[in-house]
């Protein structure tokens, strides 16, 4: 059950030749691939092209009909090995996944995939998360495409660049043989606009066919001698067509090009951002037309040295507005043109960031040093907009007046108590090292849980612990990871590793019914039934079928006491060897979004539903705060203190709470104050209800008074 539906948006999928198409840029990314006559879509979901990926699956009757293929994969590996199918045979495959960590999982598939060559377009459609508003480490794609040449197209971010990117993307492949990655930013993903629409292209070669006719050519295997061939047809054949490809097809921009003896070269993802900082520079109208040249490429992979040498001759400087690092850009740029004995002085990162995000006032701060350099009669600077004037007085130390706010689990998620009932066991056994995973458990590092000491990718919890045993301890290391990371990658690298080399360590699997941190998308151990994938497998059955014998499964993990137990018999157990605790319960939001509208509904038609809310006893509570410490729920917060004689504030549930209980769970098994209580709330109360609601307010009223 994927966080946002595309049932109503998809239909636009079925858009004819002439039709205006209007949308988020994910839904053209999938018009264009039925436009280009896609044989087959695989992909793995994860910010910011999860949404990609709900789309298909949402239009897979469309798809269907026109004979696309559409896979789930397990990961980010198996989506890149289905592009197999295009080395041998005339179909054109795309898959889908987060750059870059989806990159280096898939890193093994697409590198033979390059090395070999492909027949039928190859399209790697990549979500780089890149900048302040990413969940990864910093890197970039770039990296990848030259390594392995994977020819890297970077798009202006604008709906009809993005669908021409696609269908020129699968053109290209063909072209030189060579897959083709595509990059979309996260605000290319989600922006709106709108395209002129053509025709969806049934495959003319189709999977049966494939099937029906098998094909091989021995010397498209990744096997030596075969692989020093392919290195050599890289740089001989692929290269020089992939250079003519570009230039025919004008895949990348120049605009304005002898405005000046100075311009800009810039990605063509960037685009958007330099457009508008020229504009506030008084140096571009707001429809992008500038007095500067723009270079914009599209293909940042290869640079094609003739158009370099063609934008840059005759030029005192060019910029270079290249986000992220190493510089590969400047660096390739100042050999060509050194190489060419051209003497235009290159300009980036000496006028712009190294690294971070390149927002529109880091452009456009860099934008005024390089004009100001080359051209200072353009600039007005009693007319500088505001975010590249020196501040008037020194910045204010937010970190003195402003308290930190981590993020943290949702309100009502299943995983807090979890962690809660780790913090009641460290009490009695002390710390223990704690190996974390991908996930949303991974907010347990943050306060108020301050748990956890490495993160070593997804699915790979487990084994970041593995070095961590010594007969010569009693403590035992703990190991999370989630039910989406165990089918990734942790079944096999967590624990058949830990099984094989008779880890005495534990595993808590944290199942929460879906791929909970990338969307809510379904997965093999997902409870609920789904018409095109099969689900409702079990964790602990595979983790017993590859050798675990101390298995524990909690169905609900909000009982912290019994999940507090099953820590402490696992950490303190005689039993040698690895030991898995499946601690099941269903993702908040998820279970929100399926029966918030059902309970609407039910309201709304006059039917009895009774939801459920926790408070706290102002009167009771004592100001000491451990229920906070030992949960962290947004909904339970601090308030002042009634009584006037005490000064600290007391614990209050605010109106978010959705009534899981885990506070007062909490307080139960720490032993905390008895200062919770529960309410029910009822929409719709019969007869008998209201009547006794009415008569505990008259006897509550007459003690009172």
């Amino acid at each position: 059950m994927a966080e946002r539906s595309f049932k109503k948006e998809v239909e636009k999928l079925r858009l004819g030749a002439g039709a205006e198409f209007r949308g988020e840029g994910i839904l053209a990314v999938a018009k264009a691939l039925l436009q280009s006559g896609v044989s087959y879509v695989a992909g793995y979901q994860g910010a910011p092209i999860s949404h990609l990926m709900d789309v298909l699956a949402d239009a897979n009757d469309i798809l269907e009909e026109l004979g696309v293929h559409f896979e789930q994969s397990a990961s980010e590996a198996a989506a890149a090995a289905a592009l197999a199918a295009s080395v041998n045979y005339p179909l054109r495959g795309a898959v889908t996944f987060k750059s870059t960590v989806g990159t280096n999982v898939a890193s093994d598939a697409l590198a033979n995939l390059a090395s070999g060559g492909v027949l039928g377009g190859a399209l790697i459609i990549v979500g780089e998360d890149y900048g302040e508003g990413s969940s990864i480490m910093q890197e970039r794609s770039h990296a990848f495409a030259m390594k392995s040449q994977i020819w890297l197209l970077d798009p202006r971010p604008n709906l009809p660049s993005i669908v021409r990117a696609v269908e020129d993307g699968f053109d290209f492949s063909e072209a030189t043989h060579t897959p083709v990655m595509l990059e979309l930013r996260i605000r290319a993903c989600h922006l709106r606009g709108r395209f002129v629409a053509k025709d969806n292209v049934r495959p003319k070669f189709t999977r049966k066919d494939a099937i029906e006719n098998p094909a091989r050519d021995a010397s498209r295997i990744v096997l030596p001698p075969s692989t020093y061939l392919h290195e050599q047809e890289k740089i001989a054949e692929r290269w020089p067509a992939a250079a003519r490809f570009i230039q025919d097809r004008g895949l990348n921009e120049i605009f304005h090009a002898s405005a000046r003896d100075f311009g800009v070269i810039l990605q063509g993802g960037m685009y958007n951002t330099v457009a508008r900082g020229l504009q506030l520079l008084g140096l571009a109208d707001v429809f992008g037309d500038t007095k500067i040249p723009l270079y914009v490429l599209n293909v940042t992979y290869p640079l094609v040295d003739e158009e370099v040498k063609r934008f840059c001759g005759g030029k005192r400087a060019v910029l270079v507005v290249e986000e992220g690092q190493p510089d590969f850009l400047e660096q390739n740029l100042h050999a060509i043109l050194r190489k060419a004995e051209l003497a235009t002085r290159i300009h980036g990162k000496d006028l712009l960031p190294m690294a971070g995000e390149y927002t529109p006032s880091v452009v456009t701060g860099g934008l005024l040093k390089f004009v100001e350099k080359y051209g200072p009669e353009l600039i007005d600077r009693a007319r500088l907009p505001g975010l590249v004037k020196p501040l008037p007085l020194p910045p204010v130390q937010l970190d003195r007046h402003v308290q930190p706010r981590p993020p943290s689990f949702c309100t009502g998620c299943p995983e807090r108590p979890i962690f809660t009932a780790l913090k009641l066991v460290e009490r009695e056994l002390g710390p223990h090292h704690v190996s974390c995973d991908i996930g949303c458990h991974l907010f347990s590092i943050l306060p108020p849980f301050n748990t956890g000491a490495t993160t070593m990718g997804y699915g790979l919890g487990w084994a970041g612990a593995a070095a961590l045993q010594s007969p010569d301890s009693r403590k035992r290391a703990i190991a999370f990871m989630g039910d989406g990371g165990f089918w990734h990658n942790g079944l096999t690298s967590g624990v058949g590793n830990a099984v094989f080399n008779r880890s005495d360590s534990v595993l808590v699997v944290v199942d929460n019914s879906y791929t909970a941190a990338t969307g809510g998308q379904d997965l093999l151990s997902s409870r609920g039934a789904n018409p095109l994938r099969t689900t409702r497998q079990s964790i602990a059955d595979a983790v017993r079928g590859v050798g675990v014998r101390w298995i524990r499964t909690i169905d609900r993990t909000y009982d912290v006491g019994r999940m507090r137990d099953t820590l402490r018999e696992a950490l303190t157990t005689a039993e040698r060897g690895p030991k898995v605790i499946v601690a099941r319960s269903e993702c908040a939001l998820n279970r929100e979004r399926r029966e918030g509208p059902a309970r609407r509904k039910a309201a709304g038609q006059g039917r009895r539903v009774v939801r459920q809310r926790f408070g706290v006893d102002a009167e009771t509570c004592t100001g000491d705060h451990s229920c906070i410490r030992l949960s962290g729920c947004p909904s339970l917060t601090i308030a002042p203190n009634p009584d006037p004689l005490r000064s600290d504030p007391v614990a209050a549930v605010i109106e978010s709470c959705i009534g899981c209980g885990l506070c007062g769970e909490a307080a139960h098994a720490a032993a905390l104050c008895p200062s919770f209580y529960r309410v029910d709330t009822i929409s719709n109360p019969s007869a008998w209800e209201r009547f006794a609601w009415r008569l505990r307010q008259t006897v509550i009223g007459w003690l009172q008074r």
